[in-house]
């Protein structure tokens, strides 16, 4: 059966606007998703796929779980990014948790890519922030791990107990024996 002129050109016409609209959603979605153009070499994400394996640095002794890894590009140079997913509102201010935790994930990056990236995203429910992944910050995270060893190994340490909700929703509560926020 041959098809008219008329017809195969509507059709190919209806083809060429379906794609549009595909690409168009597609950006759509990357963009609201809050991950950079890029290719997302990682991902954890929690949904009902087997979960990756953590990265892992023997040299700064950390392990951990970035949400993403997305490649990205800045003029001719390539690197690997990591993003860290909060689901609450952007704070006033990012939690300094936060920013330690994406500049952890720097770290793991720069191991296992060979290469630091110059910076990392906090996603937020409602924005994205680029942290740069300074020598500074590299700094910090690296005497906040240590600090962290070092309390393991501590036969007794001291809790923080200013912020009530925290106190509030805390797993160990009932055996915290604080009187603090009770």
């Amino acid at each position: 059966m041959i098809l008219s002129l008329p017809f195969a050109l509507a059709f190919a016409v209806l083809l060429a606007l379906l794609g549009g609209l595909l690409l168009w959603l597609g950006r759509r979605q990357r963009q609201s998703s809050g991950l950079p153009a890029g290719t997302v070499l990682y991902r954890d994400t929690g949904d009902w796929q087997e979960t990756e394996r953590p990265l892992r640095s023997r040299r700064y002794g950390l392990v951990g779980r970035p949400d993403y890894l997305v490649q990205t590009r800045d003029g001719g140079r390539r690197f690997v990014v990591p993003v860290e997913v909060k689901s609450r509102a952007r704070p006033a201010r990012p939690y300094d948790s936060h920013i330690l935790q994406l500049a952890a994930y720097c770290l793991l990056v720069e191991d296992n890519f060979d290469a630091a990236p110059p910076y990392g995203l906090l996603r937020y429910a409602d924005a994205t922030l680029q942290i740069p992944f300074t020598d500074e910050l590299r700094g910090r995270v690296l005497e906040t791990a240590a600090a962290i060893r070092e309390s393991r190994r501590a036969a007794e340490v001291r809790r923080s107990h200013g912020e009530p909700a925290r106190c509030a929703a805390c797993g160990y509560r009932s055996a915290c024996g604080s009187e603090a926020l009770s």
